[in-house]
């Protein structure tokens, strides 16, 4: 059965928030950030919800299936960086889930900005699926609406992959590795960038 993409609104945050720490539980980054395994499911769900409720659900850009079974976040041209009217709105939630993280969170931010594109582009800024039903083609489905879009209007996309292993997922969908991004004692970021087709 095809998998189908459908909008996700504040009411699904609760799932998504869920799934995105299962789906994210063992990546790099996420063990960088939250080096204690206890407490890194509830941490890292934290930080998913409050860039969901505070970022990505207002511009109704982010995409689910109809259970909830994974999770695409992505940002239109120049609305990819929170403002910071939304930083100051997520902070309480962030705070909670980084603790004493948050200063290495915002280092590391601060450098993965540095180097973002400046051209108009569409950004996937996370993409998830719950790891019982990775392999199965949602994240091909969750990206497949914007990444439609991108080749009907002639805009590229642009992602960072934490994870070396997911290079060749998004090479399938066109996305290139253009840079590898380091920032002091973080594992590495992979930026890709994909051009309409």
């Amino acid at each position: 059965m095809a998998v189908a993409a459908v909008p996700a609104g504040p009411t699904d945050v609760p799932a998504l928030e869920d799934v995105l720490q299962a789906a994210f539980w063992d990546d790099p980054l996420t063990a960088f950030l939250f080096p204690d395994e206890r407490s890194r499911s509830w941490r890292s769900a934290l930080m998913f919800r409050a860039v969901l409720l505070h970022h990505y659900v207002p511009m109704r850009t982010v995409w689910t299936t109809s259970d909830q079974a994974g999770v695409a976040m992505w940002a239109p041209p120049d609305h990819w960086k929170l403002t910071p009217r939304e930083v100051l709105r997520s902070l309480p939630t962030a705070l909670r889930g980084l603790g004493v993280r948050m200063r290495t969170s915002v280092r590391l931010l601060a450098e993965v900005d540095r180097h973002h594109p400046t051209q108009p582009h569409w950004y996937l800024g996370v993409l998830g699926t719950d790891p019982p039903r990775q392999g199965r083609g949602i994240g091909s489905a969750l990206m497949a609406p914007v990444l439609e879009r991108c080749d009907r209007e002639g805009l590229p996309a642009y992602l960072e992959s934490s994870k070396e292993s997911n290079i060749p997922f998004y090479g399938r969908h066109g996305f290139v590795v253009t840079r590898e991004l380091r920032a002091p004692g973080a594992p590495p970021l992979y930026a890709m960038w994909r051009e309409p087709s």
